[in-house]
C-alpha cells in the first residue's frame, strides 16, 4: 500500500547505501566509489532522455524533445563537477588505491559508451571491450545499428525540405559519420533566418549544448588524470592521458561547429 512507502523505501535507499565496499583501507577511497557511482546514475538519465528524445525528433514533435535535451545538458553538469570533488585526490592517495582497482577502468564504463553511440560517436572496436558481459555488448551493437540522435535530426532536415545529400540520410549507421557539405549548408540556411526556422535553430543550438558539454566533460576527465597520475598507463593498461587528448578532437556533430565559420 502506498502509505507503506518511505523516503528510504521508494528510493531503496538500503541496496544504494550499502553498496560501497572498499577494499584498501585507504580513506579516500569512499571518495573514488562514490563519485563513480553517482557518475553512473547520472549517464543513466542521460540515456533515458536522450532515447526520448531521439524518438520525438523522428516524429518531428520538437517541443518535448528540448526539454529533455536541456535536462540531459543540466546532469552533463553534474557529471563535469564531479571531476572537481575526485581532484582533491592526491597521487598519493590515489597510489594507495590503484593496487586495489586490478584491471577495472572506467573504459568498461558501458552506459559511457552507449552515450558516445546514441551522440554519433561509434567505434565498434570500443564493442569488444565488453565481451566479457554479452548483454552489454549486444545492446551496444543494436545502438550501433540504429540511427544516432543526429542522424534523427538530419533526416529531420531532410524531410523539411532541405537539400540532403541521400548518401548521408541513407548511409548504414554503423559507420563513423563524415562531415557533409549538404548538411552544413541546411544549418547554415537556418542560422541565417532563424525566424523562418525557429524550431530547428533551437534544435541546433540544443546539440550543440550537448557537444559543448561532453567536451567539458572530457577536458575535466583529462585534467584530473594528468594531475592524479600524470602521463602513467591507466588502469587494465588504458592510454591515459594521450587517449583523452586524442578524444577532444572527435565531434558529435562536426557540421554545427564548422557552420559557424561558414556563416
Amino acid at each position: 500500500m502506498t502509505q507503506d512507502v518511505t523516503y528510504s523505501s521508494y528510493l531503496d535507499l538500503d541496496r544504494i547505501l550499502a553498496a560501497q565496499h572498499p577494499t584498501s583501507g585507504a580513506h579516500d577511497e569512499m571518495l573514488f566509489i562514490i563519485v563513480h557511482q553517482a557518475s553512473e546514475l547520472w549517464l543513466k538519465l542521460c540515456l533515458h532522455e536522450l532515447a526520448e528524445a531521439r524518438a520525438h525528433i523522428a516524429r518531428d514533435d520538437l517541443r518535448p524533445a528540448f526539454k529533455m535535451l536541456a535536462r540531459v545538458a543540466r546532469a552533463q553538469g553534474q557529471l563535469i563537477q564531479s571531476w572537481d570533488v575526485l581532484s582533491t585526490m592526491t597521487p598519493h592517495d590515489y597510489s594507495t588505491i590503484r593496487p586495489h582497482l586490478g584491471s577495472s577502468s572506467g573504459f568498461q564504463s558501458w552506459q559511457y559508451r552507449m552515450m558516445e553511440f546514441m551522440l554519433g560517436g561509434r567505434n565498434p572496436d570500443m564493442i569488444a571491450l565488453h565481451d566479457r558481459a554479452p548483454e552489454v555488448a549486444r545492446s551496444l551493437r543494436e545502438e550501433a545499428a540504429r540511427p544516432s540522435l543526429y542522424d534523427e535530426a538530419i533526416r529531420l532536415l531532410a524531410r523539411r525540405g532541405f537539400a540532403i545529400d541521400p548518401a548521408v540520410t541513407e548511409r548504414d549507421p554503423k559507420e563513423p559519420y563524415a562531415h557533409s557539405s549538404s548538411v552544413e549548408a541546411a544549418w547554415a540556411d537556418i542560422y541565417r533566418a532563424p525566424n523562418d526556422h525557429w524550431d530547428l535553430y533551437e534544435l541546433a543550438e540544443k546539440l550543440v549544448d550537448l557537444e559543448y558539454h561532453f567536451q567539458r566533460w572530457r577536458f575535466g576527465h583529462l585534467k584530473t588524470v594528468e594531475r592524479i597520475i600524470g602521463f602513467k598507463t591507466g588502469t587494465g593498461g588504458t592510454p591515459g592521458v594521450p587517449y583523452l587528448a586524442g578524444v577532444l578532437k572527435s565531434a558529435f556533430f562536426p557540421e554545427l561547429l564548422s557552420v559557424r565559420t561558414a556563416i
